[in-house]
């Protein structure tokens, strides 16, 4: 154990509005990992609520959310869920990384919320907190538990994730979409080893992702990519973007959506404080670049070139437009999602601003 600590339980933004995420009494154990899963720490909670709802004032494409655990063994330096540690009074740095928050009452809590007279069955989004398929899915099995459950009623769903443990899952997947919309995307940042090991160190080899983006739409659940993040000076070279756009498509990927480095308050300070001992040449050209959370939009599109530019050669028929996606919170730009949309449609919930290939 880390030693005593005081918690606190304040609300994080994707749940839903409720006054408290947990009370102090929720907090049942914590507990060492051992194994596989030694240097983490878990903490058993017993959630109120698990389906979260976005306030109907906000910008993302989704409004219901589903987050089983918070704190992320994946350990990106770059993640933007790192500051949501912070609403339980933990770090955004080591905490997020290695503290983690498993809410053990989650398939319950599904099961009756789904099955509630105010739940009108909409499209539920996993992995815009962070990922369901984390270690901690390998000990746990929440997520592979909430999948049965939605998939028990019919209910409608989309992952996001970096993990190849969703595999595991492949036969669950395959069966819930045979009853509902089932919809994945996995982030594969780059193919560069050592962009991946500098920057996502617990995250499966990109290549493995390919593979299983691959293995996903091969049993007919549709699957996308989101290229993202793309680092400016570390792994947004014509070579790497290419490289890994052209290996996506040929893994069948039904979307690619590219989206360059977001550096907001809290994930600016970890990410280059990381980066400062690994490149500080690097560290500080983006200190100076990065001085609002995004870069300009003319920048943006200069680097994402590269992707647009392999789709139109390998799949002309469906070239993408400027990609998003919910992880990145608000848009960067003015304009409304339904601006974006013919009819006012807005994307499916958890997935990315994307234009699907062959349609």
């Amino acid at each position: 154990m880390r030693g005593s600590r005081a918690f606190r339980w304040r609300l994080a933004d994707d749940d839903g509005g409720q006054s408290a995420l947990f009370a102090e009494e929720e907090l049942l154990q914590r507990q060492l990992g051992m194994g596989a899963y030694r240097g983490l720490e878990f903490l058993h909670v017993r959630a109120k609520r698990i389906i979260g709802t976005v306030p109907e004032m906000s910008r993302l494409p989704f409004r219901h959310t589903i987050n089983a655990y918070r704190g992320c063994s994946h350990a990106c330096t770059y993640c933007f869920a790192r500051p949501t540690h912070e609403y339980l009074g933990l770090g955004t740095g080591e905490d997020f990384d290695r503290t983690l928050v498993v809410k053990i009452n989650a398939v319950e809590r599904v099961r009756a919320e789904v099955r509630g007279r105010r739940w009108n069955g909409d499209v539920i989004a996993m992995g815009t907190n962070t990922d369901p398929y984390q270690r901690a899915e390998g000990k746990y099995r929440l997520t592979r538990g909430i999948v049965d459950a939605l998939a028990e009623v019919g209910n409608p769903f989309s992952i996001l994730t970096k993990s190849t443990l969703i595999l595991r899952d492949l036969d669950r997947l395959v069966a819930a979409a045979g009853r509902a919309e089932v919809r994945c995307n996995f982030s594969i940042a780059t193919l560069d080893p050592r962009v991946w090991k500098a920057t996502e160190p617990g995250t499966p080899h990109p290549r493995q992702r390919v593979d299983a983006v691959r293995r996903l739409n091969e049993a007919g659940i549709p699957t996308g990519v989101l290229i993202a993040p793309i680092i400016p000076g570390l792994s947004d070279s014509a070579e790497q973007l290419e490289e890994v756009t052209a290996a996506c498509l040929e893994a069948g990927a039904v979307s690619v959506s590219p989206l360059v480095l977001h550096l907001r308050p809290g994930v600016r300070e970890h990410f280059l404080a990381d980066l400062q001992t690994k490149d500080p040449a690097l560290a500080g050209q983006l200190t100076r670049r990065y001085r609002h959370a995004y870069l300009r939009a003319a920048e943006q599109d200069d680097i994402v070139g590269p992707v647009t530019r392999t789709v139109v050669r390998l799949r002309p028929q469906a070239p993408p437009s400027r990609q998003w996606h919910p992880s990145s919170g608000p848009r960067p730009h003015d304009r409304s999602p339904h601006d974006r949309y013919p009819g006012g449609r807005t994307p499916a919930a958890g997935s990315a601003e994307q234009l699907p290939f062959g349609s």
